[in-house]
């Protein structure tokens, strides 16, 4: 057994139209994993918990099985879909992190990361990382954890460039599909997730682009198109920096589309274990509302041990 950590300063403003209150936070991340060998498999298990004050944690049960892959049940560190739902190159954080919205539009990922069985096997150089779920992503210490339905599956496939002796290159494509519901003789379909990025570096600079789309199944429902680029370029060993764009259509079927337009600028320096970064995010028809614009700024200084 091992135990590793990290902890996070801070400083955060808000854009004009919002109080930002005390922009000074601390997150504290402390992660447990053990393994060893049952019955001939060896069987791992990670625990994490992301920060206490806020309550949030994640844990992984996995069983290596050597040639036949790792199957493992997932309970928020990352399976299928969501492992790539946005791999644009940054220096610190995603352009839309910290921006005001309760889910990001265009993030793909139908099975989600809790509650749901995980496969992962390589072979010839790509990657499959499929995920699985019974009824809805709440999280479930013991005993059902909802009757609301919504069960899904996804996958991802990725390689570098190493089969197609382009080095440098990382490619990525993935589908999922989730129930809208159990409401039964209704018309609903079930809503569809697809991504593919491609990420090239050559010497210090790295670009990528990913494209996205969100098919509602629901009758009425709004489907999502996502178009995303980034560029990172390391100075050096210790210093990066990055800037990115996203945008993200929102297709109402009874109304105008909008087009949510974001961007982002992030820089990072690291010295042994103390990582200082910082990101400088706006956005503009936020979530598909025409003229919500939002913008956010965070300086974060961490420690490893």
């Amino acid at each position: 057994m091992s135990v590793s950590g990290a902890s996070m300063l801070t400083y955060t403003t808000e854009d004009s139209s919002e109080v930002t209150g005390n922009p000074f936070g601390m997150k504290t991340n402390l992660s447990f994993t053990a393994s060893g060998e049952v019955n001939g498999y060896n069987v791992s298990y990670m625990q994490t918990s992301k920060d206490q004050f806020a309550g949030m944690s994640s844990a992984r049960l996995s069983v290596d099985m050597g040639d036949l892959g790792t199957l493992a049940f997932d309970q928020g560190s990352g399976s299928g879909l969501a492992t790539i739902d946005d791999k644009t190159p940054t220096a610190a954080e995603e352009v839309w992190d910290g921006i005001d919205a309760k889910s990001h539009g265009g993030l793909v990922g139908a099975a989600g990361s809790s509650g749901v069985f995980n496969y992962v096997k390589s072979y010839a150089g790509v990657k499959l990382n499929a995920a699985a779920r019974k009824g809805s992503g709440t999280s479930s210490s013991d005993g059902a954890s909802s009757g609301a339905g919504q069960s899904a599956w996804d996958f991802a496939l990725t390689t570098d460039g190493t089969e197609l002796g382009v080095e440098g290159l990382t490619i990525g494509v993935g589908y999922g599909e989730a129930e809208t519901g159990t409401a039964v003789g209704t018309s609903d379909d079930d809503d569809q997730h697809m991504t593919a990025f491609t990420n090239y570096s050559y010497g210090p600079v790295t670009l990528g682009l990913q494209l996205s789309s969100i098919g509602a199944g629901k009758v009425g429902g709004t489907n999502q198109e996502a178009e995303a680029w980034g560029i990172a370029f390391n100075v050096n060993e210790n210093l990066s920096v990055s800037y990115g764009e996203r945008e993200v259509e929102y297709a109402k079927p009874s109304a105008k589309h909008i087009t949510e337009n974001g961007n982002g600028y992030a820089v990072a320096y690291t010295m042994g274990s103390i990582k200082i970064a910082g990101n400088r995010n706006t956005v503009d028809d936020n979530q598909g509302t025409a003229g919500a614009s939002d913008s956010m700024t965070e300086i974060a200084v961490s420690f490893a041990f």
